[in-house]
């Protein structure tokens, strides 16, 4: 009997390394790329996703249109089911959902956090004020991964964290992050470590180094983002061409507009909505 191969060995250890094919839109190739540093992280797999890059940001637009594995869902103002419901709807990525800690506390998060795992949310992340009953309390009430911001290194106060319920810690100490990060991964070898990376490749890589699992990143704003496109457009010769032509419509595409308008109207009248309504 042949000895059963081991991992690394055998036709896929031989196989000659290749790149991922990379497949995109005509329409849709503008997109938020993140910095590619996050990707060298050993990643957080939540609930079979597995997770380097967390895209930091509650705009739609940006999260249907970036190559993030996650998004940090956590806004500056308390927490609402509807503003929840929405993200987790219009998102193609796994959310994390921000339900309080600061201002919120107790059972509201509980009840935040309830609902958003109801809604589809990946984890729920509570603020770094949070009190440890509050930890407590949502670690009780959902069965989706629970995140605590913490703003340094402190060993104690993780350790108080994680027996209270938290799942994964997100460092968020500022300047002061990849050595925060450092410091708790020495102290906690496999605790899971969600940590700011901030805009630029540098800094990320210095928190991946540090020994974060993943990797919160700032996309550009909308200004950013539009800034180049404008520019383009201001310089193109062509961009008002269309707008100064008056043409006529071709006889097929008035045809066109006009059953669409029939189409429109017959519709309204059928089901009560056009003129002549009952009232």
């Amino acid at each position: 009997m042949q000895p059963k191969p081991q991992p690394g060995e055998g036709v896929l250890a031989s196989r000659p390394a290749m790149l991922m094919p990379e497949l995109e839109g005509t329409l849709r190739a503008h997109n938020v790329k993140l910095p590619a540093e996050a990707q060298a992280a050993d990643g957080i797999r939540i609930l079979g996703r597995p997770v380097r890059s967390v895209v930091y940001t509650t705009d739609i637009a940006i999260i249907r249109n970036c190559d993030a594995d996650a998004v940090f869902a956590v806004y500056p103002f308390t927490p609402q089911q509807v503003i929840s419901e929405m993200l987790v709807k219009a998102s193609s990525i796994p959310v994390l959902v921000g339900v309080g800690g600061g201002t919120t506390g107790g059972s509201r998060c509980a009840v935040l956090a309830s609902n958003a795992e109801a809604a589809g949310a990946y984890g729920v992340v509570l603020n770094a004020p949070a009190s440890n009953a509050t930890v407590e309390m949502v670690s009780r009430v959902v069965d989706v991964p629970v995140i605590v911001t913490v703003v340094d290194g402190d060993p104690e106060i993780a350790r108080n964290r994680i027996e209270s319920g938290a799942s994964v810690l997100n460092v968020s100490a500022g300047k002061g992050t990849p050595a925060a990060v450092a410091q708790l991964r020495t102290r906690y070898p496999e605790l899971p470590l969600l940590a700011t990376g901030g805009k630029t490749g540098a800094d990320i890589e210095a928190t991946v180094a540090a020994g974060a699992n993943a990797v919160i990143c700032t996309p550009p704003s909308n200004r950013e983002l539009f800034s180049p496109m404008m520019e383009r457009y201001r310089g193109s010769v062509g961009t008002h061409s269309q707008a100064r032509e008056l043409r006529p419509l071709s006889q097929a595409a008035q045809d066109e507009i006009r059953d669409r308008v029939r189409e429109l109207r017959d519709g309204a009248l059928a089901s009560g909505l056009g003129p002549g309504r009952p009232t």
